[in-house]
C-alpha cells in the first residue's frame, strides 16, 4: 500500500508562496487571514490550529473571532460585516456549518470576492460551475486536485466514486474531477448501496463527514482512496471519513488523516489569502 501524505505537495506550494509573501511586504502589503469561528466544535479546532501553524511558517497574519454558540442571528452578521468591510483583510474564513438556528446566507450574499478565499460567494460558485478560469474553487477541493497532480494520479477516462455532496467539498470536487476527464459518481444518504458504487470506483473520494465509514466492505484491490474528512473518533483522536487501518490492507493507494489532504488544505488557504493581497497591491 502506497500512503499518500500531504506534507511534500504543500511544502512545494509553501516555497512559491514564501517568494511572494516577501514581495508583498517589500511592497508594504501584510496579507492578512480573518477567521470567525461560532462555538467550539473539535474539528474547527483542529482546522484552525493547522491554519496558524501554517501561515505561521511564513509570517502571515491571522486575526481569530469567536462568537458563543448561542450567539443572535444579529450579532453573527454585524461581526462579519466588521471584519468583511476591514481594508486590511485579504482572505475570510468562516467556519461551517453553522450551529443550529444560524443562517450563513447573509454572508454568502455579502462577501467581497476578492476576500473570498473558501467558494462561499454565490458568484465564485457560478463563476466555478462555468469554468472561469481564474475563480477560486473551495480550499479542499483544490487541495484533492493539487494531491491528484502531485501523484501523478490518472484520472483521464477513470471512475471515481465521490461520498459526499457538500457544497464545501462534495459537489465542487466532483466537478473539478469531471473538468479532468473522470467519469464521476456521487453518494450521498439517499444512495441505494454506497459500497459497490465505491467498489466500482477507480478512486474513492470520500467527504462525508462520518468517522470511518468507509471500511474494507467499499473497497478492492488496485484502488486510490483519498480521504477528505476530519471527524473525532471516540477515543478522542483525529480520524478520517476512512477506516485506515482495514482499507490500507486493500486498497493500492490511500492519503492518511492526520497528514494527508488537510495539510495541502491550509496551504490553499494560504495562496488564496496571497492571490487576494497580489491583487489589491
Amino acid at each position: 500500500m502506497r500512503r499518500l501524505g500531504g506534507k511534500e505537495v504543500a511544502d512545494e506550494i509553501m516555497a512559491d508562496l514564501k517568494i511572494r509573501v516577501d514581495a508583498l511586504k517589500a511592497k508594504g502589503t501584510e496579507p492578512k487571514l480573518a477567521i470567525l469561528r461560532v462555538g467550539q466544535r473539535e474539528d474547527d479546532l483542529a482546522y484552525e490550529r493547522g491554519v496558524l501553524k501554517r501561515f505561521g511558517t511564513i509570517d502571515v497574519a491571522v486575526e481569530v473571532t469567536e462568537l458563543d454558540a448561542g450567539v443572535s442571528q444579529e450579532e453573527l452578521d454585524k461581526t462579519f460585516d466588521s471584519i468583511n468591510n476591514d481594508p486590511k483583510v485579504h482572505g475570510i474564513l468562516v467556519f461551517r456549518p453553522l450551529p443550529k438556528g444560524l443562517s450563513d446566507e447573509h454572508m454568502r450574499r455579502t462577501i467581497d470576492p476578492g476576500k473570498d478565499v473558501d467558494f462561499m460567494d454565490i458568484r465564485n460558485m457560478e463563476d466555478c460551475l462555468a469554468g472561469v478560469r481564474d475563480c477560486s474553487a473551495p480550499c479542499t477541493a483544490e487541495a484533492v486536485m493539487e494531491l491528484i497532480k502531485h501523484y501523478q494520479i490518472e484520472t483521464k477516462g477513470k471512475k471515481v466514486t465521490v461520498v459526499g455532496r457538500s457544497l464545501v467539498i462534495g459537489k465542487p470536487v466532483a466537478l473539478l474531477l469531471t473538468t479532468a476527464n473522470a467519469t464521476v459518481t456521487v453518494c450521498h444518504t439517499k444512495t441505494v448501496n454506497t459500497e459497490e458504487e465505491c467498489k466500482r470506483a477507480d478512486i474513492i473520494v470520500a467527504c462525508c463527514g462520518v468517522a470511518k465509514i468507509i471500511n474494507e466492505n467499499y473497497v478492492r484491490e488496485g484502488q486510490i482512496v483519498i480521504d477528505v474528512g476530519m471527524n473525532v473518533d471516540e477515543e478522542g483522536k483525529l480520524c478520517g471519513d476512512v477506516d485506515y487501518d482495514k482499507v490500507s490492507e486493500i486498497a493500492e493507494a490511500v492519503t492518511p488523516v492526520p497528514g494527508g489532504v488537510g495539510s495541502i488544505t491550509t496551504a490553499i488557504l494560504l495562496k488564496h489569502v496571497v492571490v487576494n493581497a497580489e491583487r489589491q497591491a
